[in-house]
């Protein structure tokens, strides 16, 4: 896939699917803004990725202002915006009846807040550039999530709401906005969990995954190009599911097996 001349801002982006995202963007040949809240760790994923084609854009982006700051410095440092994916997230887990307030508004500021203020600071450049929005949301916005992902399975769904809200109201500006849902995805959060569940996490998503395995992060991020790229132009209000048939089969409830759902949140 060609994306030479490319402009793109990926929230996010210092590990797991975001920052596989910008690698494989820069691969296509696209420039790309790589976010993340810290300054430091920024500059050395950056170096870490091989420099070249990358730019800082750091920032907390759970804040109107922190959206406002590091859409403008992407904008003023990539010359414009082909490309916003807002991928940023979190999630804590938490039942219903141990959910705070704190725990809601953070989730809130963070996986709903941030797309769209983000996507609001990006708007005037990317109806310049004709350019597109990819929101990562989640397939616990599309079906029930594990129990202890309640709020976040809420935001994510959230994205999906506001994905087809936005790609009607911006079609005629020449603005498409699309939403990926990942399911299980073999990013380093993911890693850490399965370690410390001493490899329970990986044979839970196996089992109750109908391709039988987690997905890895360049078949996630390869969905993400494509609908960034101009192959994708006449796709918008678009939700895409990456998630080895989790949708299709409807629960991340018990299995067949009767096995207990894993205990983190689809998308790694």
């Amino acid at each position: 896939m060609n994306l030479s001349g490319k402009r793109v801002l990926v929230t996010g982006s210092t590990t797991g699917i975001g920052q596989g995202a910008a690698e494989m963007f820069r691969a296509a040949g696209a420039r790309v803004a790589i976010n993340g809240r810290d300054a430091a760790n920024v500059d050395r994923v950056i170096s870490e990725m091989g420099g070249d084609g990358f730019i800082a854009a750091p920032g907390h982006v759970g804040t109107v202002e922190g959206c406002r700051s590091v859409v403008a410095m992407a904008i003023e440092k990539l010359g414009g915006l082909d490309c916003l994916v807002n991928n940023v997230g979190i999630g804590p887990l938490a039942r219903l009846m141990h959910i705070t307030e704190p725990h809601w508004d953070e989730v809130m500021s963070v996986n709903l807040g941030a797309a769209l203020f983000c996507t609001q600071a990006a708007l005037p450049a990317l109806r310049t550039s004709r350019g597109s929005v990819v929101m990562i949301s989640s397939v616990t916005g599309l079906i029930a999530g594990p129990p202890d992902s309640f709020v976040y399975a809420i935001s994510k769904g959230g994205l999906i709401a506001m994905t087809r809200s936005l790609a009607t109201e911006l079609a005629r500006d020449g603005v498409r906005v699309n939403c990926l849902c990942p399911g299980y995805i073999d990013t380093p959060m993911i890693k850490a969990e399965n370690e410390l569940t001493g490899g329970q996490l990986n044979r839970a998503i196996s089992e109750f995954t109908p391709a039988g395995r987690i997905g890895t992060v360049r078949e996630c991020a390869s969905s993400i190009l494509y609908l960034a790229s101009d192959d994708a132009l006449y796709v918008t209000g678009a939700v895409l599911s990456n998630d080895g048939g989790c949708y299709a089969n409807g629960s991340w409830g018990t299995n067949d097996q009767g096995s207990e759902p894993a205990p983190w949140v689809p998308g790694g």
